[in-house]
């Protein structure tokens, strides 16, 4: 006679695949609604429906007397330029580089591997939707800042999202304490809204070129560092955590 297994014990078993499933279809479903959102502005975009809201968006930031000059204090602006430059190519140039040399030196050469693969990912496909839309950089305003690309999506603010929120969230799943990984995360975004709003402000973007960096960026994000946490399930990623061995109890120790 075949055993059968009681319904308790049956739905105690799925509880674990259910668990591991639910964070694969919500990671799915905040990427899908981020690159909804990005290809509604895009086609917004294309059809030439953005240029009131985006011209009196970039307006508000402007003295009305002196369009040249934002509003603010002089100091501010100074502010926003470097806040920008946080997103510039020379920097996350070397925030990624130094990412990749940290794990390369904590002996996960693995992960080092898939973190330069997927930003290196998100700058091919930046530029390539760059090329593809080729909209016009604003003229409604000076320029606060050299530009030499064109203005959909913004390069700033998406590639600040797939950077600083991937290494976030690569970073928050080695910390222990909630509060923690809350603050690296917030930290994460933070930098990244603060390089798109310079970018608007410095009148070198659209709010709608910055809302599309900024949703497909945090998409592109979201499915790097989950993609990242699959490998490690899967072991094609070392798994294990980088910890100091020697604030580690040696065996046989007592605590005084």
């Amino acid at each position: 006679m075949k055993h059968e297994i009681p319904p308790h014990r049956a739905e105690n078993r799925l509880l674990p695949a259910f668990h591991e499933n639910r964070g694969t279809l919500l990671a799915m479903a905040v990427a899908a609604g981020g690159l909804w959102v990005f290809l509604l502005v895009a086609g917004r975009v294309q059809a030439g429906s953005t240029g009131a809201f985006d011209t009196a968006f970039m307006l508000l930031l402007r003295d009305p007397l002196q369009p040249a000059d934002p509003l603010g204090p002089p100091w501010l602006e100074e502010v926003m330029r470097d806040l920008t430059a946080l997103g510039g190519t020379a920097v996350l140039t070397m925030v990624t580089l130094a990412a990749i040399g940290f794990l390369a030196i904590a002996r996960r050469p693995r992960a080092a591997l898939a973190v330069g693969i997927a930003i290196a990912t998100g700058i091919i496909l930046s530029t390539l939707l760059k090329l593809g839309y080729d909209r016009p950089r604003p003229e409604l305003v000076p320029y606060g800042a050299r530009v030499y690309t064109a203005s959909f999506p913004s390069g700033h603010s998406m590639m600040s999202a797939v950077v600083y929120l991937t290494l976030a969230a690569l970073l928050a799943r080695v910390l222990t304490r909630r509060r923690l990984r809350v603050y690296v995360i917030g930290l994460g975004i933070a930098v990244t809204l603060l390089v798109g709003v310079s970018r608007v402000y410095l009148g070198v973007h659209w709010p709608t070129d910055v809302l599309g960096g900024w949703t497909l960026g945090a998409a592109f994000a979201l499915l790097a560092s989950h993609a990242m946490l699959r490998l490690q399930i899967l072991r094609a990623v070392e798994r294990r955590p980088i910890v100091n061995r020697s604030a580690l109890p040696r065996r046989g120790s007592s605590k005084s």
